[in-house]
């Protein structure tokens, strides 16, 4: 049996129920330093639970290929956390609707140069995929004590497209 899946291009509208796109597109809320910057106002809703509090972490990602192979998803119950990339490269976001308790059928986004994403605290998503070259990300996510991170592992892994 084969699962496979193809990658939509990321939007707003289509990552909603998943979390939040974070990027530069319109105008800006404010102009800032003498009217030369752009100011994207609280384009992320942090959420974090039990005492947690944000932190900026950053994470060094290996390159995955595609066609890529989803065998593990995770979810991070304490608190929501965003990925921002530290190059105009496009990465891979994974994501699912919880289904009883564990992930639904996964969808697969290609972000667009500039783009990050905010997961919604309890979201199922795969592992930072970066699709040109390592990736170098900062992280915004929950710093604290308690048991943050739920893993599954698919009995049959999905296949994610090109």
């Amino acid at each position: 049996m084969k699962n496979q899946i193809e990658i939509e291009p990321l939007t707003a509208e289509a990552f909603a129920p998943f979390g939040e796109v974070l990027d530069a597109s319109g105008t800006p809320d404010k102009l800032i330093n003498q009217g030369l910057c752009g100011r994207y106002h609280d384009r992320a809703t942090l959420d974090f639970t039990e005492g947690g509090r944000a932190g900026i972490s950053l994470f060094k990602a290996e390159l995955r290929a595609l066609p890529y192979r989803l065998e593990m998803m995770e979810r991070h119950p304490l608190g929501s956390q965003a990925f921002l990339p530290m190059s105009m490269d496009p990465f891979l976001v994974i994501v699912a609707h919880d289904d009883a308790g564990k992930p639904g059928t996964p969808r697969a986004f290609r972000t667009e140069a500039g783009q990050g994403i905010n997961f919604y605290r309890n979201t199922w998503h795969g592992v930072l995929t970066p699709l040109t070259g390592p990736g170098l990300f900062a992280v915004i996510d929950r710093i604290g004590e308690g048991d943050n991170l739920e893993e599954h592992w698919f009995s049959v892994p999905f296949d994610i497209a090109t």
